[in-house]
């Protein structure tokens, strides 16, 4: 081995083998196949730190599988369809300013390359190359034999199928659909298109119509349960409102809403004139009816109405939303005349809708009574109501004031009440942006809605069941997200799955349309099957007719025919579909959680309404996002981490040790210099323990004769190894790398201050094993120089061995370690120079307490006072009556919880406390300085202040002689 850990040499090294050896090119043999997936990248820019935490983390899960024998399907494709891409050629064909500097600057595109990607196409050939680079430079171990990009004629061959089956099903049918607008530019607006708002999503709103006189204001809400609750509206005073006539099926009615409401009413469906305008003093102080009780209710100002949101008008229920309450409250003694209004606000009765278990009658003044929050301005404010609603969302049931909803779920009730107050006109469907939206023109965006429009049928009951039989099979990964996939599921509506700009494949029967992105990347992996033949030339475009796929894919059609129509040879039919049904189905879909709500529901739907439930996903993995220096990145805007940045920068083993071991599962992570640097001289450290190991020649095994901290790092390793694959199986990257890595690292380091080296070589093979899904490049260049001619890639993973679990080493390290520590914690406070230490054993009355209490709680006896009265009938012990009490009182509680273990080796065979601290006085000695001297607290020969008494079983009392430093 170098001399110094030279990463980008080592990995280069290791990739070119890799590639030329084709170990992860996968075909179907006897072994247990696993067939993982990631979500193929969009090419609309370079690989970013995003990208290589979801990337990793499938490369170290597929490469953990096949070291335990699974043979493992590992693939890639690239994403390009939609509109982004057509939107960055645009912008570079154009010079935008901002995006030449960002995809120079940021992205590293050279210069002289960068404005002559002005095409879609250019792009996506680019950062095709570009991003399969960047794989292959980060060591994945991926069959690249089967990627392809999502604007392949062959691909849009597989699309076409998709779609006409799907549509044969009645699962596409043709409507109107809201999309994200731009008044100026007159044309929907993707992603690419947006300045401000780009994660924005439409909502779903219901507008509730409470009516005055003529006119109906209506508001706007997520909740339509809580109408029930509603004691008065909100209106701003200092905004001035319009009077409209709203026309929607034939129904004429006269609204009054904010003027950037009547603005978005004018994108709808409905037929919108302007009438008048409304000074809002006009409609505050009214009485209006609600049209889901019939109750009377009144309108009164507040500030904090948003004419942009909704309607412009907002209503109030003040039991259950913790604003509406303090904006209630805060009324109480103002003085409102100047809107008509005298009445006394107080006697305004709250009125309460939802049972929840964590609540009273009223949650919202019960929460903001018992966090102190006086007044809306509270920060505290914001975090009450996100804490009620969820608990009513999640636990909540609809009480009796609901009529025939009683006992309904909230979780479950919006589509039926919203559904009840439309058919009964108390309510409309309006949708609304999640948050504003801003065209990169500079104009506010809308919510349009597109007649003559392709849908998906994701609200289709039957469908959507099959979808839960599908998700009550799988394995969902954290397991808590189950309920959130639940929750989607349950909220998924109709979706477009067309457009009429873009990249892409056309709807195959209405070629006017093309199938949108989200909508082609639903089965793809199946795709990966078959794009393998494509790349070895067996099959060509002709080829792959609809019975092609209804046979190889489904199982459908007879060969004979299917030959006939394909062009093929039965005999290469029968194989495509052997190698379909070797590898379906996928045994694990890894995403970002960003895709749970959309791109991960789709896989799940569109797999149900195609394949055999045998051919269902098996298990779904969710991780968090990545942040640069705390800030979010944003591929257009600013900044960004690329992966080929962090990889030519750290080299490869160290930009995935580092992303994978800042952050576990969803929870986001934070790429930091600081971070990247540590990570570094960690694996310098690695490297320098695997050169000195193997340089020193050694090569014991365990048919050597062990000393105790033999026995010891043997029994930690095996913790670890159990540990490390515990959490890979639940796809916990972080805790893998801390048993793998960290920990096991601390314990070698023991292992060597305390003198052992027997089994060094033995520790090193392990480890490079348990890291090598880690680091891949590092280990392999270890186990090479170890006299491995196979690469570690392929060997096998370490697996945990019961019969090499010695409690007893490890308890007797832990008292070694614990004691010195207690040691040097006592020179450092105590700021001596110790000239000689004594150590006191327990005395035999509280070994004899532990002994006893092991034996109660087998018994199932173990109380306080039982055991105080066994050890006082010990006539030895009775002088002891004053501290076996304490002691007791100390020790059973400890039992109780279960922390006992330690206890019960204690009494073993195994453990001779005295015996133990004299074999370790050499070890001690050197450590500290000083002579050490051990005593039994029974009989100490020298305890000048009485420490003896302190002593307690596997924690020795310490006395120390010495004197005040200077």
């Amino acid at each position: 081995m170098e001399q110094d850990y030279k990463p980008h040499e080592i990995e280069k090294k290791w990739q070119k083998k890799w590639n030329e050896s084709q170990i992860f090119q996968a075909e179907p043999d006897k072994r247990e196949k696993f067939f993982i997936t990631i979500p193929y990248p969009y090419l609309n820019g370079n690989l970013h730190a995003g990208h290589t935490r979801t990337f990793t983390i499938g490369d170290v899960v597929a490469r953990h599988k096949r070291m335990l024998g699974y043979n493992v399907l590992y693939p890639m494709g690239f994403h390009v369809t939609g509109t982004p891409i057509v939107g960055l050629a645009e912008l570079i064909a154009n010079r935008d300013p901002q995006t030449m500097d960002v995809y120079e600057r940021l992205h590293g595109i050279p210069g002289d390359i960068l404005p002559t990607l002005d095409t879609p196409e250019k792009i996506v050939d680019y950062f095709k190359l570009e991003s399969e680079k960047a794989m292959r430079n980060i060591g994945y171990s991926i069959d690249w034999r089967r990627k392809f990009t999502t604007t392949d004629p062959t691909y849009k061959k597989f699309i076409e199928w998709q779609y006409i089956r799907l549509e044969e099903k009645g699962l596409i049918v043709k409507g109107s659909h809201p999309v994200k607008w731009c008044p100026n530019d007159n044309n929907p607006v993707e992603d690419h298109d947006i300045l401000h708002g780009e994660e924005a999503t439409i909502v779903e709103y219901t507008l509730i119509k409470f009516r005055y006189k003529d006119m109906v204001l209506p508001c706007a809400t997520l909740r339509p349960e809580t109408t029930y609750g509603v004691t008065n509206l909100w209106v701003n005073p200092d905004v001035t409102y319009v009077k409209a006539k709203v026309t929607l099926d034939g129904n004429e009615e006269f609204w009054v809403v904010s003027k950037e409401a009547f603005r978005k009413l004018t994108f709808t469906d409905r037929t919108v004139e302007y009438i008048e305008d409304m000074p809002a003093k006009s409609i505050i102080g009214i009485k209006l009816t609600n049209p889901v009780t019939d109750d009377e209710v009144i309108s009164l100002p507040a500030s904090f109405v948003r004419p942009e949101n909704g309607s412009g008008i907002v209503m109030s229920v003040p039991a259950h939303a913790p604003f509406d309450y303090l904006a209630l409250r805060d009324l109480y003694d103002v003085d409102l005349s100047e809107y008509g209004i005298t009445e006394d606000l107080r006697k305004i009765k709250l009125i309460s809708l939802i049972k929840v278990p964590e609540f009273g009658e009223f949650p919202a003044k019960e929460i903001v009574e018992s966090m102190g929050i006086t007044s809306q301005k509270d920060p505290k404010a914001e975090e009450a109501t996100k804490i009620v609603y969820r608990r009513e969302f999640h636990g909540g049931v609809l009480k009796e004031l609901t009529g025939k909803y009683e006992g309904q779920a909230v979780s479950k009730i919006k589509d039926i009440l919203t559904k009840d107050f439309i058919s009964s006109n108390a309510g409309e469907i309006f949708y609304e942006f999640s948050e504003p939206v801003v065209c990169r023109c500079g104009t506010s965006c809308v919510v349009n809605m597109v007649k003559g429009q392709w849908f998906l049928n994701y609200s289709n009951p039957e469908w959507k069941a099959k979808v839960y039989n599908c998700l009550d099979q799988m394995r969902v990964i954290p397991e808590e997200y189950r309920v959130e996939f639940e929750n989607k599921i349950d909220w998924l509506k109709d979706k477009a799955c067309a457009r009429r700009k873009g990249l892409g494949t056309h709807l195959p029967f209405d070629k006017e349309w093309l199938i949108e992105s989200l909508g082609d990347s639903t089965i793809y992996m199946s795709y990966y099957i078959i794009v393998r033949f494509i790349e070895s030339g067996e099959l060509k475009i002709e080829n792959l007719t609809l019975s092609f796929f209804d046979y190889v894919l489904l199982g459908k059609g007879d060969l004979a025919a299917a030959s006939a129509d394909t062009g093929l040879s039965p005999e290469l039919l029968e194989e495509i579909r052997r190698h379909f049904n070797y590898w379906y189905p996928v045994d694990l879909r890894s995403s970002g959680k960003d895709l749970v709500p959309n791109h991960l529901l789709f896989f799940l739907f569109h797999h149900v309404a195609l394949f055999e439930e045998e051919k269902w996903p098996k298990a779904l993995a969710v991780n968090g996002f990545v942040s640069l220096e705390g800030q979010k990145m944003s591929k257009s805007k600013g900044p960004i981490l690329t992966m080929e940045s962090a990889v030519s920068t750290y080299g490869a083993d160290i930009t995935r040790m580092y992303i994978l071991s800042t952050a576990e599962q969803t929870q986001d992570a934070d790429w930091q210099k600081t971070g990247i640097e540590s990570a570094r001289r960690q694996v310098d450290r690695f490297y320098s323990f695997a050169k000195n190991v193997i340089e020193s020649g050694k090569r014991a095994d365990l048919s050597t004769e062990l000393k105790q901290i033999d026995r010891w790092i043997l029994s930690r390793i095996q913790n670890y190894i159990r540990d490390t694959n515990a959490a890979l199986y639940s796809i916990q990257t972080r805790e893998a790398i801390q048993n793998s890595f960290f920990l096991l690292q601390n314990d070698i380091k023991w292992y060597q201050r305390r003198g052992g080296e027997t089994l060094l070589y033995y520790v090193l093979d392990n480890w490079v094993r348990l890291m090598s899904p880690f680091t891949p490049h590092l280990c392999e260049e270890i186990w090479e120089a170890m006299g491995h001619k196979d690469p570690v890639s392929l060997a096998q993973y370490p697996l945990y061995n019961e019969d090499l679990i010695d409690d007893g080493a490890e308890l007797a390290e832990e008292t070694i370690k614990g004691t010195l520590e207690d040691i040097e914690e006592i020179i450092r406070v105590t700021k001596m120079t110790p000239q000689k230490v004594h150590l006191y054993t327990a005395p035999a009355w509280k070994a004899e307490a532990i002994r006893c209490a092991c034996e109660m709680q087998l018994e199932c006896s173990l109380e306080v006072g039982t055991l105080i009265k066994k050890l006082m009938a010990n006539p030895d012990f009775k002088r002891f009556g004053k501290e076996i009490p304490k002691f007791v009182q100390k020790i059973v509680p400890e039992f109780k919880s279960g922390s006992s273990d330690r206890y019960e080796i204690l009494t073993g065979p195994d453990i001779d406390e005295k015996a133990l601290l004299k074999e370790s006085v050499s070890f001690l000695e050197k450590e500290i300085g000083c002579p050490v001297e051990v005593h039994s607290a029974d009989s100490p020969a020298f305890d000048p202040e009485k420490k003896s008494r302190f002593a307690e079983p596997l924690r020795p009392a310490i006395y120390i002689e010495g004197k005040k430093k200077e």
